[in-house]
């Protein structure tokens, strides 16, 4: 029996293994039709009474305003093109913070988020981490960091059943995300962490606070070559 159990073990282990190695060299070139949280969203909102919702167009790279670009770098992850996946002082603060606090904040990179986004589940737990972490490595190392901010910047929540900056910028501006300045671009940058409960076109004062701190963040970011 030790030994059945041991096999079973190893099998799923490689196969797991293989699986995630085929996902993530596949999305390297091909743009992800959907995550997990769309489908929950949708879901949750058939639960409620709403029609399925999924608003998502793909922007390629560059024909994405720079703007949103430097705003998702200023607002998100101002070490992007510096690490390799992981902020250790963001998380160190992260963990500070949070031992001090009941309101947890996150201390996750683009790279983590895009992981999440695109790989995984929502949650917790050490497990759910545990496997970010690993998706992380995986797509720092087979993807380029244009590549990762091009699938952050079109898979990630934007609103009820809105995912993406083009259906973002459509739905807030209406206009294409080619065309966002750097003021529309920090509006939709703010709502990153909490999309469902802000906006970008009706923000509150510590929303538009947090704006004006984006776009000071831009002007401070160097060149962004990707």
């Amino acid at each position: 029996m030790p030994k059945l159990i041991f096999r079973i073990f190893k099998l799923v282990f490689i196969l797991f293994f293989g699986l995630s190695l085929l996902g993530v060299i596949g999305y390297r070139f091909i743009n992800p039709p959907f995550t997990w949280l769309m489908i929950e969203r949708g879901f949750q909102r058939k639960s409620d009474g709403k029609d399925w919702k999924i608003d998502k167009k793909w922007k390629d790279f560059d024909d994405i305003s720079d703007n949103m670009k430097r705003a998702a770098v200023a607002a998100e992850d101002q070490t992007f093109l510096e690490h390799h996946g992981f902020d250790f002082n963001a998380i160190e603060k992260a963990i500070e913070k949070n031992s001090h606090s009941k309101k947890l904040i996150g201390g996750s990179t683009i790279s983590q988020q895009v992981a999440k986004n695109v790989f995984l589940w929502e949650g917790r737990s050490l497990l759910r981490k545990g496997i970010e972490a690993y998706f992380t490595v995986l797509i720092e190392t087979f993807w380029s960091k244009k590549r990762i901010m091009e699938v952050y910047l079109n898979e990630i929540e934007m609103g009820d059943g809105i995912y993406g900056v083009e259906a973002a910028s459509q739905a807030y501006f209406h206009k294409s995300a080619s065309d966002l300045t750097r003021q529309e671009a920090a509006a939709i940058a703010v709502i990153f962490p909490s999309p469902l409960k802000w906006s970008a076109t009706n923000p509150t004062k510590y929303l538009k606070h947090r704006q004006y701190l984006i776009m000071k963040n831009m002007r401070r970011l160097g060149p962004l070559d990707f």
